[in-house]
């Protein structure tokens, strides 16, 4: 049987591995906000258990065991957003710590009745997929890499920055957002953003947490 530490590491490398795969031992450390050291002992437990394995320089990749169980993790963990968010009002920015704590605690007959009870929803409040990790298809794209002119759908945004998601509440910067890039300023600059009737001139590094599909 998995710790909930176990389930947190398995639950990061995947979500991770769209990314990079192998999973770097300093970026699994630099997410989980943990020493290489740490994030080490933790995976040699891993290997040990059958749920990944580990290349020295390299990194940590998950076995076919290992990504079944973090896949059930972050299936959980979006059930929960939803009901947190959409049942109990919860704002967007809550729920993801909310939900880090029951996600562990949750049996598979109460994830399915969860699951029965939302209706079956396709996404968690932030427009990641319940029954996976992020997508990554080739039609989409961070809202930083969008040029003048260009029309576009917001997927999802970044989940753990409770900070960044009040503010992007503030743009209405939220998930199905049909959105109009104006104009990209040189050097890295700013984005000016039709959202709606609203123009919104949005910093790079926020436009790069936001995920968009072109319309």
């Amino acid at each position: 049987m998995t710790t909930d530490s176990m389930e947190e590491y398995l639950e990061t490398i995947c979500k991770l591995s769209g990314e990079q795969s192998p999973v770097a031992l300093s970026a699994l450390a630099d997410q989980l906000e943990i020493s290489s050291v740490s994030a080490n002992e933790m995976i040699k437990k891993l290997v040990a258990r059958g749920l990944a394995t580990y290349e020295p320089y390299k990194g940590v990749t998950l076995t076919a065991e290992g990504q079944t169980q973090a896949l059930r993790v972050i299936r959980r963990h979006r059930l929960w957003e939803r009901f947190l968010a959409d049942v109990l009002g919860l704002p967007w920015d809550r729920v993801h710590e909310e939900a880090c704590q029951l996600e562990h605690a949750t049996s598979p007959l109460v994830e399915e009745k969860l699951a029965q009870f939302l209706d079956e929803p396709e996404t968690c409040p932030h427009g990641y997929p319940v029954a996976g990790t992020d997508g990554g298809c080739e039609e989409e794209i961070p809202m930083s890499e969008m040029e003048p002119g260009q029309r576009a759908v917001v997927l999802r945004v970044a989940e753990h920055n409770a900070d960044l998601l009040r503010y992007l509440a503030e743009l209405e910067l939220r998930p199905q957002a049909v959105i109009e890039i104006e104009e990209v300023a040189p050097f890295d600059g700013p984005l000016t953003v039709r959202i709606g009737e609203s123009r919104r001139v949005i910093g790079r590094q926020v436009a790069s947490q936001i995920t968009v599909r072109r319309a």
